[in-house]
């Protein structure tokens, strides 16, 4: 969760707490930086979807989501992020191992 300004901080703990109870890994990057470099910096850790918070969405008491892969998604409720997220967590858990290939080591 990456809130863009301290004012947001309250909220994005909110939201933080929300996603925690509901089962999700979730960290919160409430550093003083710039959410461009935020979100560069889960980008390249990998993160698969990052929330951020910002006035228009503490107001709404929404998030907007952007994936790694995808780029941003729009803005969703918590609720319907949740249920996203909870289903594609899911999904994976059930899906068969991928097989590993020939030209690659299967060692981390």
């Amino acid at each position: 969760v990456l809130p863009i300004a301290d004012r947001h901080a309250a909220a994005a703990e909110a939201v933080v707490a929300r996603l925690v109870a509901g089962g999700l890994r979730v960290t919160l990057d409430a550093r003083q930086e710039k959410i461009g470099y935020k979100i560069r910096e889960a980008q390249l850790q990998k993160v698969p979807y990052m929330l951020v918070m910002g006035d228009r969405e503490s107001a709404d008491g929404t998030v907007s989501v952007r994936s790694r892969s995808g780029g941003d998604l729009g803005s969703r409720t918590v609720e319907a992020f949740l249920t996203d997220a909870a289903r594609e967590v899911a999904e994976r858990a059930s899906a068969p191992p991928q097989p590993v290939s020939a030209g690659t080591s299967a060692r981390p």
